[in-house]
């Protein structure tokens, strides 16, 4: 049988949830000067730069953070954005100056994430599609990701446990985001390590048909507690059989739990 396609809702500063289809509406004003009922792509945004506390990101050169995001934040919900080819930069707030600048592609009804890693004056803008269009509301499953951003040559071992068996047990590289995987709800057991430098661990409970990311970031060897490497998780939305919806918010800088 034909999976139904999702139809897609985002959170927009100050409002509640809106649009039921796959129409975006373009909100930020810094971004494309309107609130009308362009078709839109929708941006969530994080940073995870241990040693920046403060970035602003823009599109084009036009800003769609309203307040610079301190690392372990994240603008919360999926800002509405306009599609197409946009030069995606990133500043230091103290000192406006850009600290990285990528170009990449947006389109209409789809959802990115946004990730600002590195540390040492070497960072990167990680833009990745979240195709969630692709995942199944039937299964009454939850879907996990996860992103790392601890930025060292060595590939980390991450590990899902969820009811004594493995669900994920892989090498990811810096950088790595690895796609959606169905888990059954309840406790989740989360790992990362090399062997040396990079340990930590983190049990989370996820829900049925909701959709979450883990973010692995920090320093490795860091003695800073809010510096060193530490396991993240944020809820991208849920599913429902006719709609991916956010959960009730407002745009803005958000601490990752």
């Amino acid at each position: 049988m034909m999976k139904r396609p999702l139809r897609l809702s985002v959170l927009v500063a100050g409002m509640a949830l809106i649009s039921a289809g796959v129409l975006f509406t373009a909100c930020n004003k810094n971004d494309n000067g309107n609130n009308g009922g362009s078709d839109a792509a929708g941006l969530m945004a994080f940073n995870l730069a241990p040693d920046q506390p403060a970035v602003s990101l823009a599109l084009s050169g036009n800003i769609i953070t309203n307040t610079p995001l301190a690392f372990g934040n994240y603008t919360g919900v999926y800002l509405g954005i306009y599609p197409g080819t946009r030069q995606v930069q990133s500043y230091d707030f103290t000192t406006s100056s850009p600290i990285a600048t990528t170009s990449s592609s947006f389109m209409t009804g789809r959802y990115y994430s946004l990730f600002v890693v590195g540390a040492n004056s070497n960072y990167q803008n990680l833009v990745i599609e979240d195709k969630l269009d692709s995942l199944d509301a039937s299964t009454n499953q939850a879907y996990v990701r996860y992103v790392n951003a601890i930025p060292d040559s060595s590939a980390p071992v991450i590990t899902f446990q969820a009811g004594g068996a493995d669900v994920v047990n892989e090498s990811a590289a810096y950088r790595h985001a690895s796609e959606f995987t169905a888990i059954a709800p309840g406790n989740v057991d989360i790992t990362v390590s090399n062997g040396g430098n990079i340990q930590a661990n983190r049990s989370i409970t996820v829900e049925a048909n909701k959709i979450y990311t883990v973010l692995l970031s920090g320093l490795p060897g860091a003695t800073d507690p809010s510096a060193a490497v530490q396991i993240r998780y944020v809820g991208n939305g849920t599913l429902s059989a006719g709609s991916t919806q956010q959960k009730s918010s407002t745009a803005g800088r958000q601490q990752i739990p």
